[in-house]
């Protein structure tokens, strides 16, 4: 079993800049996944951006590419989503997820996930 544990959500102002954290309780692969996801109520749960152990690249959503940047520190073993420049579109619940393997073109796969964090809400708004 692998426990995600998420923080750094809050209240900001439209323009304003959040970090969420999310720190895994342990790897079950050399090769490892954590995906950032996001879930408004009525709608379905949206991929956000993906970071691997060995992906060149980080991927992320079309909606937010430019303002967030995902990033790991391996010696803290978290892994981080800046966003920056936020709308109030942004507002949503934001879980973090982890599967073995790597994030390739299906990233934001819901089902290829196996381990999810609780959520952390984001609320953008003046």
């Amino acid at each position: 079993q692998v426990q995600l544990v998420e923080s750094g959500g809050g209240l900001v102002q439209p323009g304003g800049s959040l970090r969420l954290s999310c720190a895994p309780s342990r790897f079950t692969s050399d090769y490892s996944v954590i995906g950032w996801f996001r879930q408004v109520p009525g709608k379905e749960r949206e991929g956000v951006s993906c970071i691997g152990s060995s992906d060149g690249s980080p991927y992320y959503a079309d909606s937010v590419k430019g303002r967030f940047t995902i990033s790991s520190d391996n010696a803290k073993n978290t892994v981080y989503l800046q966003m920056n420049s936020l709308k109030p579109e942004d507002t949503a619940v934001y879980y973090c997820a982890y599967r073995s393997g790597t994030c390739g073109s299906r990233w934001s796969a819901l089902l290829l996930y196996e381990y999810w964090g609780q959520g952390t809400q984001v609320t953008v708004s003046s």
